[in-house]
């Protein structure tokens, strides 16, 4: 199938095989389950959960944002938690940030290897998130590029709604791969297709990343899921070349600016289910991931 992608015919684009090889990487994402919860959690009672997912193992940690605190006050303190952390060499840290004073403050940080962006490809969403037109957010990540590769950080792009709009705003797989072929131009390297609202299907799973596993760019997903469907879903798009997820132990948490507490992330027991089943190589460290599953339950009374 011949894909247009904003008047560029995807064999345009540099194609390449996916190695059969390719590392599974699992992005754990406490900021994701902490950013919704209205009671302020103490920096200390963070920084012991979040010390316990770092000696699981996980690739990248998302561990907080640098945001307005008056739109999500639960991330506050994100610049004081850092020098709480126990860091080693085996785990990143990542941030959201949404806007240029953000990524200032955030690439600042020695500690922090990756900083992201939510770039959303429905216009109202965008507004909701982060104040933001579509036009102003593509001006924002030319400058994050620029100052990311000042600093030496590495811009990682959500592209939010990538599964469906709520809106009734105009939705299509091509506005997605439209988008991505723009940022990709921009210098964007690193993208997550995020199913904010949880409506991603299997067969449009399938078809996104089997397509998008033809071009040059590092990409992974981040589902918002209902539990039963949380497996076939990573599945999915395990199966058409997606090798990068992010999850929340027990699927806590979800988009607070999304208005639906029924779809939260997918869970990292789902996740680490699936590549048990499909003997998939991974280096968590199982023990560890069990004490942390522990300190989640002290930390979200579950």
């Amino acid at each position: 199938m011949k894909l247009n992608l904003g008047g560029l015919k995807i064999e345009e684009l540099k194609l390449f095989m996916i190695k059969k090889n390719k590392k599974f990487k699992i992005i754990e994402c406490p900021r994701d389950a902490m950013q919704g919860i209205s009671k302020f959690i103490p920096t200390e009672n963070k920084a012991n959960y979040i010390n316990s997912l770092l000696k699981v193992g996980f690739d990248v940690v998302d561990f907080g944002s640098f945001v307005s605190p008056k739109a999500v006050p639960q991330m506050r303190d994100t610049a004081k938690l850092i020098s709480q952390l126990k860091l080693n060499n085996d785990t990143s840290l990542l941030c959201i940030v949404l806007n240029k004073r953000g990524v200032m403050e955030a690439s600042s940080f020695d500690e922090i290897s990756y900083i992201g962006y939510p770039f959303s490809i429905s216009n109202i969403f965008q507004k909701k998130n982060s104040n933001k037109t579509i036009d102003d957010s593509l001006y924002l990540v030319d400058e994050l590029i620029n100052i990311c590769l000042k600093k030496n950080k590495k811009l990682l792009v959500y592209i939010s709604m990538a599964f469906g709009n709520p809106y009734n705003e105009k939705y299509s797989p091509e506005i997605v791969f439209h988008y991505i072929n723009i940022l990709s131009k921009m210098g964007v390297k690193y993208f997550t297709l995020a199913d904010t609202v949880g409506v991603a299907n299997n067969d449009l799973i399938k078809f996104i990343f089997e397509e998008l596993s033809k071009i040059n760019i590092n990409f992974g997903a981040h589902f918002h899921s209902r539990p039963d469907l949380s497996y076939s879903k990573i599945e999915m798009a395990y199966k058409y070349g997606c090798n990068r997820f992010d999850s929340t132990i027990s699927g806590i948490g979800g988009c607070p600016f999304a208005n639906d507490d029924l779809v939260g992330n997918i869970s990292t027991q789902t996740l680490l289910n699936f590549v048990q089943s499909k003997k998939i190589k991974h280096s968590l460290n199982l023990l560890n991931l069990e004490s942390a599953c522990n300190e989640a339950k002290k930390l979200f009374k579950f």
